[in-house]
């Protein structure tokens, strides 16, 4: 499965984004900030991961759709995708 540079652009944001975060975590951590302004970060954090992953299914799924309606096989089967998507979720 190949990720289209549209949504490849956007996965690498939200990774960027999440990168700067954890780096923030790990300053509120080292600075003693309190407990659960540490965890809502974190929360943040994990779903900013969890929206590139979901991105990345999305595409798989679209390639599988027009794949099958142009009478081609799909790089990667619905299986597969159902297992990762679960695998976020």
């Amino acid at each position: 499965m190949q990720i289209d540079q549209d949504a490849l652009g956007d996965v690498i944001k939200r990774l960027r984004r999440a990168e700067g975060q954890v780096r923030g975590v790990i300053a509120m951590i080292e600075d003693g900030r309190d407990c659960a302004e540490v965890v809502t970060q974190l929360a943040a954090v994990s779903r900013a991961l969890d929206r590139a992953g979901f991105k990345i299914i999305a595409t798989g799924l679209r390639q599988c759709v027009t794949a099958e309606a142009d009478d081609r096989e799909p790089a990667i089967d619905v299986a597969q995708l159902e297992k990762l998507f679960l695998s976020l979720a």
